[in-house]
């Protein structure tokens, strides 16, 4: 009865996979275009993007505001940056150019929560871009951001979360929804792996999930001259996207009384050693 209900009131414009694969492959190689590209997309759904320049850097993060009928924000984000090799297709172009269609999916719906969309800049040098963005917040901005949503390296595989990274409360909701959209999330933890923006926000002790595709054997993909459109399964890529969108629908909902699930996500653990953000 819980998962009937809860699928009756998730609602999204759901944007088609063309589109999304579309908005996918307009991956530029320089992270200045990337950057410029991220500014276009949002324009493109109707978001007048503003550039937060970060300072010793000649890029800024992207942000758009959606605004709801609360002070309370849930900030969702990914990284515009790649690494010199391959295409960052995955890493993280994945994340970051899902947030326009995640925008588009939302904007006509009332919803209670402001929606911040942000693709951060220089991740992949240390999470500058989303640690400048929480030292600039003020004390109402942080008590008033209810969660950090993550989006890294999505499409290799069907939807994983960082479940020793997210908040229990936060990974029961996520159980819910995957439930009542019958579209599987499975706990794959990558702490010994790297790190992502999603720790900038847990820092200052805002709640945070990160939702991403990393395993042992998609690895290897990641700062390689393989990370490109080959690494990604659409199928797999779109039916991550559809999840987060009706995520972000029911948390903007059931923030106050997080839902309890009866199914537990099985836990792996992808833990080779790679020091670098990713």
């Amino acid at each position: 009865m819980l998962l009937a209900t809860a699928a009756a009131q998730i609602k999204f414009h759901a944007v088609s996979e063309q589109t999304l694969m579309q908005r996918l492959a307009t991956a530029p190689l320089r992270n200045l275009d990337r950057e410029q590209k991220l500014v276009d997309l949002f324009a493109d759904v109707g978001c007048k993007a503003e550039l937060q320049p970060l300072k010793h850097s000649k890029l800024a993060n992207v942000i758009c505001v959606l605004p709801g009928t609360s002070q309370d924000a849930i900030i969702v984000g990914g990284h515009l940056d790649k690494v010199e090799r391959g295409k960052g297709i995955v890493d993280d172009w994945s994340g970051a150019s899902m947030l326009p269609t995640l925008y588009e999916s939302l904007h006509t719906l009332p919803h209670r929560h402001t929606f911040i969309f942000i693709a951060f800049a220089d991740e992949e040098i240390g999470l500058v871009g989303s640690q400048y963005y929480v030292k600039q917040m003020s004390p109402d901005q942080r008590t008033h951001a209810k969660e950090m949503i993550n989006l890294e390296c999505l499409g290799m595989n069907p939807t994983e979360v960082w479940a020793s990274h997210s908040d229990q409360a936060l990974l029961n909701a996520l159980a819910t929804v995957s439930q009542a959209m019958k579209i599987p999330v499975t706990a794959v933890n990558v702490d010994k792996v790297g790190t992502a923006d999603s720790e900038s926000f847990a820092a200052a002790k805002i709640p945070r999930t990160t939702i991403h595709s990393v395993d042992q054997k998609t690895l290897s993909v990641l700062h390689s001259d393989n990370d490109n459109m080959k690494a990604i399964h659409p199928d797999q890529y779109y039916e991550s996207y559809r999840l987060i969108a009706a995520y972000l629908d029911a948390v903007d909902a059931w923030f106050d009384k997080p839902q309890n699930t009866t199914q537990t996500a099985s836990q792996e653990d992808s833990s080779k050693p790679n020091a670098a953000a990713h």
